[in-house]
């Protein structure tokens, strides 16, 4: 009996490291709003893109090419004195933020074409960015993290 807490909230923590988002884009010559769904399943690396633009659809993956936060560490120090000269080692570690995370995507219709995606942020739940297809349109692209999963 004890064991039924334990398992149900590791299946729900195993379950939460599954994400869905919803991409919406909008070429930069109209207004027309085209929509694409992107899923990571839990305990997975690779990130499942699908977007469909007029009635064409690509898919692919997503990978990320800059994490959102990286952490370095900075050594130094030299300490001087009223009457004693001294050397010490100091080490702090410093957080470099990437404006949230760059992501690469590459996706493929049926016929060949393509789709190519770069897009920042998305780790937070929410990102944006550009596509360009083989034609040279270019499309913004806003990503939200689907609220019901």
């Amino acid at each position: 009996m004890t064991r039924t807490p334990f398992i149900l909230l590791a299946a729900a923590l195993l379950g939460a490291c599954a994400s869905s988002y919803d991409l919406t884009l909008m070429p930069r010559d109209s207004g027309t709003i085209h929509k694409g769904q992107a899923y990571r399943p839990a305990g997975s690396d690779d990130t499942q893109v699908n977007i469909v633009i007029d009635d064409k659809s690509y898919a692919g993956t997503w990978v990320v090419n800059a994490p959102e936060r990286s952490t370095g560490y900075v050594t130094a120090g030299i300490g001087l004195g009223h009457r004693r000269a001294g050397f010490g080692i100091a080490t702090a570690p410093v957080v470099i933020d990437s404006s949230g995370g760059e992501t690469k995507a590459l996706l493929r219709a049926a016929d060949g074409s393509g789709l190519r995606c770069d897009l920042k942020g998305i780790s937070g739940g929410r990102g944006s960015g550009t596509c360009q297809d083989d034609q040279g349109i270019l499309y913004d692209v806003q990503v939200r993290l689907k609220e019901n999963q």
